[in-house]
């Protein structure tokens, strides 16, 4: 293992304010530790709230982020943030999932993506909303997200 630097990080550790918007967040990303190897890293965001563009309610979702890390890993602390920026941004659930997807795989060039967003009702209908990067790679192990369709979740 290398002897990796923290010392560009900017919010770790710190306390750190909600970003106005997912544009003025800042996504920090540290050295893979392991770049020769490959591995699935998961977050899950099960309280991802935004706005709807249109009437302003709140959308609700669970957000399931896989990756498999070329150069970087996302700090999770400004990923983090950067979800919780979305709390008062209006964009459709399409939107939001596949932009979410589209800034993680500029910020971080990693071998491969998926993510998952799985929102609640609005007027009836649940949307579920699924964007990855491309075929995951040979022989990787890649877990159910583990969300199941809707039925009152």
């Amino acid at each position: 293992m290398t002897d990796i630097s923290y010392e560009h990080l900017t919010q770790l550790g710190q306390a750190s304010a909600l970003p106005q918007s997912p544009a003025a967040a800042v996504l920090e990303r540290v050295a893979n530790p392991s770049p020769a190897h490959p591995y699935v890293v998961r977050f899950t965001c099960p309280e991802f709230t935004s706005l709807c563009p249109i009437t302003g309610q709140p959308d609700f979702a669970t957000l399931v982020i896989d990756y498999v890390p070329g150069p970087w890993l996302v700090e999770s602390k400004s990923l983090k943030l950067y979800l919780g920026s979305f709390r008062n941004h209006g964009a459709f659930h399409e939107a939001c999932t596949a932009g979410i997807a589209q800034r993680l795989v500029a910020e971080l060039a990693p071998v491969w993506l998926r993510i998952g967003g799985y929102w609640y009702p609005r007027g009836g209908i649940p949307i579920d909303v699924f964007w990855q990067s491309g075929a995951p790679p040979e022989g990787l192990w890649l877990p159910d997200q583990g969300v199941p369709p809707y039925r009152g979740r």
